[in-house]
């Protein structure tokens, strides 16, 4: 009588070769995927992103972390590459990425008193001009923007916003199209001019009087990591120093070229500035390229930054015809002194 036995395959059993060639082959590839994930947290960990080609591509980090995550769940649900000293390290990898990321999704819980007064800003990158001076001009119109800063623009596009109809809302202003950022506001501008720090171009400045109390705005367009991250490096640490010096009633906006995983950002953001996007748990938003086939806007160059004076209440991004960048609209209140 012959019987049938059932069970394990034995070692030389054809049955096990596509679960051994998973294993000798996914294991390694698993491997070689992760060196970016790891890579990325070595720089994020360690701040080497300040003044060299790191700087690049950490803008990737929430991605890369984003892909350590899914080769975990890889590892933990196909059996043959269920190794878990490989999934103990993934693991790890993944929690100290989480640890660094989770925070900017939680939103603070700083109590903003009913009746306190507000500022509606806006930024914009127009790219040299390129932005649409019409939808420029019905963002501040539906927006009721009391201060826009605009960067990268000419005096020809200072001109086509003033043909559109910006002048009239927007009567007061501190342009310096020279030097590449202007503001705009509804309200009268004071001390208005541009800054003697340490910036590849002077950064615009202007103050305006909100219960009465002066509010520092300041025009932010950095230069980039990829043309030089030495520079960027250094146009970073001189907003910091001018943000120490600054109060605590001032907004830092504009294109600062860097997000929140950069470490000459966390330095300006250490000289008591705060993210708003971060404050209020929109922890990844995303507002640059616009405009490529097919590929959204994947990482966040514009920022909105005020002083321990003032507080998010909401933030968000819009998309305007002509330029490459999304523009950045929050909701700031003066908390009380």
């Amino acid at each position: 009588m012959t019987g049938t036995v059932t069970g394990t395959p034995r070692a030389d059993d054809p049955r096990r070769a596509p679960r051994g060639r998973v294993r000798t082959w996914g294991l390694p590839g698993c491997g070689l995927v992760l060196t970016a994930p790891a890579g990325l947290l070595l720089v994020r960990l360690t701040g080497l992103d300040a003044g060299t080609p790191f700087a690049v591509p950490m803008v990737l980090f929430p991605y890369s972390a984003l892909l350590g995550a899914l080769v975990l769940g890889l590892m933990v649900t196909v059996p043959a590459l269920r190794s878990w000293w490989a999934v103990a390290v993934v693991t790890a990898l993944t929690v100290v990425q989480a640890g660094l990321l989770v925070p900017r999704f939680v939103p603070d819980s700083r109590h903003v008193p009913a009746g306190t007064a507000v500022l509606r800003v806006a930024t914009l990158n127009t790219d040299a001009g390129g932005a649409d001076p019409g939808a420029v001009v019905e963002l501040v119109r539906t927006e009721r923007i009391d201060v826009l800063a605009l960067e990268q623009l000419p005096p020809a596009g200072v001109a086509a916003l003033d043909k559109a109809g910006l002048a009239a809302l927007m009567p007061y202003r501190e342009l310096h199209p020279e030097y590449d950022s202007s503001i705009y506001s509804r309200r009268p501008l004071s001390r208005g001019g541009t800054t003697d720090s340490d910036t590849a171009w002077p950064q615009t400045t202007a103050e305006i009087t909100v219960a009465e109390r002066p509010v520092k705005f300041v025009a932010v367009h950095t230069y980039y990591p990829l043309g030089d991250a030495g520079r960027w490096t250094r146009d970073m640490t001189a907003l910091a120093s001018l943000a120490r010096r600054g109060g605590p009633d001032t907004v830092f906006l504009g294109d600062f070229n860097a997000s929140l995983d950069h470490a000459p950002m966390r330095g300006l953001l250490a000289a008591g500035l705060t993210d708003t996007h971060a404050e209020l748990g929109h922890g990844w938003p995303r507002t640059w390229p616009v405009g490529l086939p097919v590929v959204p806007p994947l990482v966040q160059l514009d920022h909105v930054l005020h002083g321990s004076g003032l507080a998010g209440v909401s933030v968000g991004e819009r998309t305007l015809p002509g330029t490459d960048h999304r523009a950045v609209v929050a909701v700031l209140a003066l908390l009380p002194a």
